[in-house]
C-alpha cells in the first residue's frame, strides 16, 4: 500500500519520501519537481506524452505546471522515491543568479555518482527527526546539479519560461482568477468558460495553448495545493477540508488526494513536519 515515510516543508517548498505501489492521475505542480529512485522496483514517470524510466540510474525532472504522473509497472513491487517540490523563487534566491530560473532543459536525468551521493545525503537527513542545518545546502546542490545536467547539449535558443509566465489572452487570465476564487464551489468548467466569455470547446483549446495543460488539471492542482496547505497548517477535520473544497464526501476527497498526491490525506498530515 502506498504511504509517506516523511514529508518536510520549508522555505524551499517540500521534500518527501514516498513508498508508492500504484499509478497516479495526470497532475501538475507550480514548483519544479524532481523524482529520484531510492529503493524497490523500477518505475516510470509520464511527462506530457512521453514516459521516462525511474531507476537507480535514471531520475526525472518536471517543470512547473508540466503535466505528469507516476507509473507503477505491472507486476512490480513498490518503489521508495525521493521527491522534491522546489519553489522557483527559492532556487533563484539561493543561486543568486538571474540565470537560475527553475526551468529544466529536458526531463531525463542520469544518476551520476555526484547525483547519487547527494540523493543519499538528502534522504538520510530527511529521515532524521530534525534535519541537519546543512539540509538546505545539500538540497540546493542536488537541485542545481540536476538543473545543470538537463541543459547540457540542449540547442541554443531553447525557451526557458513556462507559457503561463507570459499569458497574453485576458480571457485565460480571467478564467484562472475565477477558478482561484471559487475553489470551494461545485465548479463546472462550463461555468468557468461562460464567465470567461468563451464556448466550452474554445475555452479548452485556448487554455491549453496558453497554459500547457487542460483546465481540469489546472483546477485539480489548485485544489491539491489548498488541501495540502490546510492539512498541514490547521487541525480541521479531513471531511471539513474536503467539503470546503467542493467534494461531496470524505471518500471522494480521499480518492482525489490519493490520485494526485499518491497517499491518503490523513497519512500525509501524520507524516508532515516543518523547518524551524
Amino acid at each position: 500500500m502506498s504511504k509517506p515515510l516523511t514529508v518536510y516543508h520549508g522555505p524551499f517548498g517540500r521534500v518527501a519520501l514516498y513508498e508508492l505501489d500504484r499509478s497516479m492521475a495526470m497532475h501538475a505542480h507550480r514548483e519544479g519537481h524532481l523524482i529520484f529512485h531510492v529503493q524497490g522496483a523500477d518505475a516510470a514517470v509520464r511527462v506530457c506524452d512521453r514516459e521516462y524510466e525511474l531507476s537507480p540510474f535514471s531520475a526525472v525532472a518536471v517543470n512547473p505546471w508540466q503535466p505528469h504522473n507516476f507509473v507503477h509497472l505491472p507486476g512490480a513491487s513498490g518503489a521508495v522515491l525521493l521527491t522534491l517540490y522546489i519553489k522557483p523563487a527559492w532556487f533563484l534566491e539561493a543561486g543568486r543568479s538571474a540565470k537560475s530560473a527553475l526551468r529544466f532543459g529536458r526531463n531525463a536525468i542520469e544518476v551520476t555518482d555526484q547525483v547519487s551521493r547527494l540523493v543519499s545525503l538528502v534522504t538520510n537527513m530527511l529521515l532524521e527527526d530534525v534535519p541537519s542545518p546543512l539540509f538546505d545546502g545539500y538540497l540546493y546542490e542536488l537541485t542545481h546539479e540536476s538543473f545543470d545536467q538537463t541543459w547540457q547539449w540542449m540547442p541554443v535558443g531553447t525557451p526557458v519560461l513556462h507559457p503561463e509566465a507570459c499569458i497574453r489572452d485576458f480571457r485565460v487570465r480571467n478564467s484562472i482568477r475565477y477558478m482561484t476564487r471559487h475553489l470551494g464551489d461545485d465548479l463546472a468548467l462550463d461555468i468557468v468558460a461562460r464567465e470567461s466569455g468563451l464556448s466550452r470547446p474554445h475555452f479548452y483549446k485556448l487554455f491549453r495553448e496558453h497554459v500547457g495543460l487542460t483546465p481540469n488539471v489546472y483546477l485539480n492542482t489548485l485544489r491539491m495545493e489548498a488541501a495540502i496547505s490546510r492539512l498541514t497548517t490547521s487541525s480541521e477535520a479531513v471531511t471539513t477540508i474536503g467539503l470546503d473544497l467542493g467534494f461531496a464526501s470524505q471518500a471522494s476527497f480521499t480518492r482525489f488526494f490519493v490520485a494526485n498526491v499518491g497517499i491518503a490525506p490523513t497519512d500525509y498530515r501524520r507524516a508532515a513536519h516543518f523547518a524551524a
